[in-house]
């Protein structure tokens, strides 16, 4: 089959298009899937960097999101039959294979059905923002409705859905954006409240809009230096949860706020094998299915290209000036 095969650790060109072995079903439970579409993550481009999370060999098969039609099922697999259309969150981490290819075998028990309103394309680019946006604002964040958040970068991967579920619990949601193009972007999709980083001050835009008593959440998908810049833009007794470090913030500040921090790693399950853990992410992806077809949560494709253009894919991403997601296609591969 053709897959986009990681090569070694570098630059994007260390990605290639190359003929590899069919993936198979070997345990009962496995079913496979024809791929019709790899959603691309600011993670895939981190591991081709850095390296897998494995101590293994290269090569590998990147992209944790995959939607496609099941082709076949194991004899003791139950959940899904030949022709139904799925979206899962699963590989590409430098264990198992990854959606970067045009077929994936997988236990049943990680793979949901396909949104109906939603095209292969479409359902690709949502699972890994999705169950991390919900366990940002939701699970470790606590939100409810009527509260104030602050979603950075509102108009990314993540950010975009988590505006949107931030919405649907009932939140006024303040987002920042780089342009005046993003932040009618992001005021399309509900936000109440959007500040241009590049030319006004997000503490002090935050401040004005909560009447001096900053926000009750922050959802940081940055990095450190908006993490710490975050502090005084949050509540007392408020909470920051944060997609990535801290770095060498200095926390005095939180502690006199008593502010409550967390993280965010929704690869956490995957990579420790934590079976109920998935679990709850395959109820996340059945739930917010259920949003989609009633027109409640939506994605938004910033570029498709087709699956030879990965490296041009995580150049874009690189580049930090993506908006929504892209998407790898499979249907000329």
């Amino acid at each position: 089959m053709k897959a986009i095969v990681m090569t070694a650790t570098g630059n994007p060109d260390v990605l290639q298009y190359q003929d590899i072995p069919e993936p198979q079903i070997t345990k009962p439970t496995h079913i496979k899937v024809k791929l019709a579409a790899a959603g691309v993550n600011p993670v895939d481009t981190k591991i081709r960097r850095n390296g897998i999370f494995y101590d293994l060999p290269l090569p590998t098969v990147l992209g944790c999101d995959g939607a496609g039609t099941v082709i076949e099922v194991g004899h003791g697999a139950e959940k899904f039959k030949i022709g139904d259309k799925v979206w899962f969150c699963h590989g590409g981490l430098g264990r198992e294979q990854g959606n970067y290819a045009e077929y994936n075998v997988l236990d049943e028990r990680w793979v949901s059905l396909m949104p109906n309103r939603l095209s292969f394309v479409e359902a690709a680019a949502l699972p890994l923002v999705l169950i991390t946006a919900w366990g940002g604002l939701y699970d470790r964040g606590g939100l409810q409705q009527g509260q104030v958040v602050l979603i950075h970068a509102g108009a990314g991967g993540v950010g975009h859905v988590a505006i949107q579920l931030a919405k649907l619990k009932g939140a006024k949601v303040i987002s920042t954006v780089s342009n005046a193009g993003k932040e009618l972007f992001v005021k399309a999709l509900g936000a109440d409240e959007a500040i241009i980083y590049t030319k006004d001050d997000v503490v002090s835009a935050v401040v004005k809009f909560t009447d001096g008593k900053g926000a009750d959440l922050v959802f940081d998908t940055v990095g450190a230096d908006v993490f710490k810049a975050s502090i005084n833009a949050t509540a007392h007794f408020g909470r920051i949860i944060t997609l990535l470090g801290v770095g060498d913030s200095d926390l005095t500040e939180a502690r006199i706020r008593n502010l409550l921090i967390g993280f965010e790693l929704m690869l956490t399950p995957m990579l420790r094998d934590l079976d109920e853990a998935r679990d709850k992410h395959v109820k996340i992806l059945e739930q917010c299915a259920l949003w989609i077809d009633d027109g409640l949560l939506k994605p938004h494709i910033g570029q498709e290209l087709p699956l030879q253009q990965a490296a041009k894919a995580h150049h874009l991403i690189e580049t930090g000036r993506t908006t929504g997601k892209i998407v790898l296609s499979l249907a000329e591969s």
